[in-house]
Formats: structure tokens, sequence, C-alpha cells
């Protein structure tokens, strides 16, 4: 099984960008999906996720800006970011359970410059 995602990229502020997530492999069952972020010198943290059946939970610090959402029949996730700022700047991280094991991407770099 594998998470690879795409989509980073060098955005200015205010710009958007939107990240997805491909899950491969033999897949039975994804349950949950998300996104973490990690800036350097920093712990990395959960940006938002979503639950099989489409409910969303967000870091504050996102709310409003960041939509999560997912496509069961295609296995992949998407995170759409509007109106991001500098300290959005981050590695970008796909996580899943699928097959009842924890599975994370490579990571995606965002930079938003000012």
């Amino acid at each position: 099984v594998q998470l690879v995602e795409s989509g980073g990229g060098l955005v200015q502020a205010g710009g958007s960008l939107r990240l997805s997530c491909a899950a491969s492999g033999r897949i039975f069952s994804i349950n949950n999906r998300a996104w973490y972020r990690q800036a350097p010198g920093k712990e990395r943290e959960l940006v938002a996720s979503i639950t099989r059946g489409g409910s969303t939970t967000y870091a504050d610090s996102v709310k409003g800006r960041f939509i999560i959402s997912r496509d069961n029949a295609k296995n992949t996730a998407s995170l759409q970011m509007n109106s991001l700022k500098p300290e959005d700047t981050a590695v970008y991280y796909c996580h899943a359970w699928i097959n009842g094991e924890i599975h994370w991407g490579q990571g995606t770099q965002v930079t938003v410059s000012s």
C-alpha cells in the first residue's frame, strides 16, 4: 500500500494550492484520512481529517480557509488551501487508515511567501 501526494509548491500570501493524495496497492478498506504538516523546528500537527462518511475536523488555524475532501471510489483525498499565509509554510503529509494500519505519504513542500 502506498500514499503519494502531489500539488505542493511556492505561492504568494493570499494565494491557493490544492494537494492531492492517491492511495494504491492492495486496498480493502480506507477509514479516516487526514493531512498533517510539519514546519521547520516544530512538531508535526494535524491540519484536517475526514471520516469515510465525510465528517470533517480542522485545526483552528486553518478553519474557514482549508477544505478537506475525499473520493472513496478513487481512493483519493484532497486539501484545498485558500488564503494562504506565510505561517502555513511546511511539509504536508497525507495520512490514512488503510486495512487497519496507519500509512503516511512522503510529504510535499508548501512554501508561502510574504
